[in-house]
């Protein structure tokens, strides 16, 4: 579990903290609202590392253009209750999303996952049968098994050991797998061909599988870095205002 390093307010940006119960656990998550009259809601989902304080950068501009943001902190990470485990991770983003609809927030409600938080944003939203308004997907995940080779193959201590990684990473949790679920739900697909994370074939690989409407475009610069650009934060605005 990684602590939190800082806030949104450190940037200028209102806040409210959001406490979740989930089973026996707490999740913790940010609430921030829109500067102006709301024209929408992200749920975003971030990465494997840090936190929502680390990651935050990549939503932080939005409440300025209009849009309520809700950041979530699975179990296991910052302010968050438990330990990281894949099955329970994706409960906690279901979970999420609920409060979301129980708070009748203001639509599109958009769903925004990057690198595992795609993974996992998009293998909840697309197993479950209450749908968002849309899908925007950073960098995801197409599969545990594959990025667990790609990762291993990487470093000549691991690479012998790379047709053995795929089996260690948990089964049924794809999202390859389900990704055609989301038919008739809106998605952009974004990934950089720069990325040294997650390869850019695993976008290609679940645009290929996704049913519409759907929509991929190639960013640029390093892993999740997407909304560090001008031209890629204006694509997002664009895609919402197309719903």
């Amino acid at each position: 579990m990684k602590k939190i390093v800082a806030t949104p307010a450190d940037h200028g940006v209102a806040y409210q903290d959001v406490y979740i119960a989930q089973g026996d656990i707490r999740l913790h998550g940010w609430w921030l609202p829109a500067a102006s009259e709301a024209r929408g809601t992200v749920y975003f989902l971030h990465g494997n590392a840090e936190n929502i304080s680390t990651h935050m950068h990549s939503v932080l501009w939005l409440p300025e253009k209009g849009y309520d943001v809700f950041l979530l902190d699975y179990r296991g990470y910052g302010q968050s209750g438990g330990e990281p485990e894949l099955a329970g991770v994706i409960d906690d983003v279901r979970k999420g999303y609920q409060w979301l609809r129980d708070r009748q927030v203001t639509a599109p409600l958009i769903v925004l996952g990057q690198s595992l938080g795609g993974g996992v944003a998009g293998f909840a939203m697309a197993t479950q049968a209450d749908k968002p308004d849309a899908m925007v997907l950073d960098a995801a995940v197409a599969s545990y098994p594959r990025i667990a080779g790609e990762v291993a193959r990487r470093n000549w201590v691991t690479w012998p050991f790379a047709p053995l990684a795929p089996l260690l990473m948990p089964k049924g949790f794809d999202l390859i797998d389900v990704v055609g679920q989301l038919a008739g739900v809106p998605q952009l697909y974004l990934h950089s061909p720069d990325d040294s994370v997650v390869p850019i074939g695993h976008s290609h690989s679940l645009y290929a599988k996704a049913a519409s409407p759907k929509q991929l475009r190639e960013t640029a610069g390093p892993h999740i870095a997407t909304f560090a650009f001008a031209a890629q934060r204006q694509a997002l605005l664009d895609f919402i205002a197309s719903l």
